[in-house]
């Protein structure tokens, strides 16, 4: 569930292109026509689009802008992870597991509505201090 934050990266496959003066590098979702109907299956058999003759595009293909190598961002991807294990109280993927099995930690399902009302909302303006802006 990474493929557009790892897209336009130099790691990803494609070739890079230039329109309007950007760097630019194909993308294709996994759920977009084009990779359904990837010779061979593609991501059909994902998506139980296998035997359709029509089928309806999940997700999209375009084109993202050069973000250079995965390097510049994977710490703070890392950091990241680290920061979602510590606000669950856990130190690991192990100990996440023992948790859920012990009924310490449980997930719930949360609704767009649920999702939009415990982020920033109701403010005139906020920023967000971001470190890494997808730049080099």
């Amino acid at each position: 569930m990474m493929g557009s934050m790892l897209a336009g990266t130099n790691e990803a496959p494609g070739e890079f292109f230039y329109r309007d003066g950007v760097r630019l590098k194909r993308y294709r979702g996994m759920g977009s026509k084009d990779a359904m109907e990837k010779r061979g299956g593609g991501s059909a058999k994902r998506y139980n689009a296998e035997n359709l003759t029509i089928r309806v595009a999940q997700g999209v293909s375009g084109a993202v802008q050069d973000k250079g190598s995965v390097l510049q961002f994977l710490p703070y991807v890392i950091q990241g992870v680290k920061h979602g294990f510590q606000d669950m109280g856990t130190d690991s993927m192990q100990s996440l597991h023992q948790a859920t099995a012990d009924g310490k930690i449980r997930f719930e399902i949360r609704t767009a509505a649920a999702q939009t009302e415990g982020s920033v909302h109701s403010l005139h303006s906020y920023e967000r201090d971001t470190a890494y802006n997808g730049k080099s």
